[in-house]
């Protein structure tokens, strides 16, 4: 009991005392995370449309593909891009192995498969109104498109705060990619794993805390922008 007792009051004494560590680590992890989840959003939610409302064949199979990626583990992630970024990979020459790139290249590829399928699983129960609205109006299908977009915003957010939790507690990509470096590549996870492994209870429990608050604040943050939606419509 006096040994949680004093890991809480040390993990209290670096938040208060805004541990210079501390915040390198999270201002990282916020840049790395926000940075993939934005490219995922650019990449997957376009996507997203083209398999809802798109005319390409094959659009069945291709969600089945997003579908199962969602449950691809970190780790698997980490060893595919690791295969083209290391030395002798396909990559190798672009130096990104054990940077704060190649941490955000893995998490673009666990976060990409939850914007795809969770907008477009969201777009399914937009309401059809808005199309047939738009088109009626004279828009074009790509004005339809954006009019959706707008109509659904709420939801759309709320997917990429998904994939931001996701990828912001990940651990088995970034330590394989970023290799876990002090001062470079260390995330919160790897952070924490590097600290519990250094017998610092004290910085991991903090880490910990900080990673808490921040589920938290998405939480919060999906609920409101849910309710928002809602009473949009």
């Amino acid at each position: 009991m006096d040994f949680i007792l004093e890991s809480f009051a040390g993990a209290w004494t670096l938040l208060a005392g805004r541990d210079p560590e501390l915040l390198a680590i999270v201002r990282l992890s916020v840049l790395v995370s926000g940075s993939a989840v934005m490219a995922s959003g650019l990449a997957g939610l376009p996507l997203a449309f083209a398999l809802v409302y798109g005319r390409m064949p094959g659009r069945g199979a291709l969600r089945i593909v997003f579908d199962t990626l969602m449950s691809l583990p970190s780790v698997a992630a980490g060893l595919l891009l690791y295969s083209l970024l290391c030395r002798k990979g396909l990559l190798g020459g672009w130096g990104l192995l054990y940077t704060p790139w190649a941490m955000g290249a893995g998490q673009f590829v666990l976060a990409t498969p939850i914007a795809v399928s969770m907008a477009a699983a969201y777009l399914d129960g937009a309401d059809p109104r808005i199309l047939r609205t738009a088109a009626t109006l004279g828009s074009t299908r790509l004005g339809a498109m954006l009019a959706v977009a707008r109509e659904t915003r709420a939801g759309l957010a709320c997917v990429l705060l998904a994939a931001f939790g996701r990828v912001f507690a990940e651990v088995g990509a970034s330590m394989i990619l970023g290799g876990n470096i002090r001062h470079h590549t260390r995330n919160i996870p790897t952070a924490m794993a590097a600290k519990i492994s250094d017998g610092e209870f004290s910085s991991a429990l903090a880490l910990g805390l900080i990673l808490l608050a921040v589920a938290f604040s998405l939480s919060l943050a999906g609920r409101r922008l849910g309710a928002g939606g809602r009473r949009a419509l």
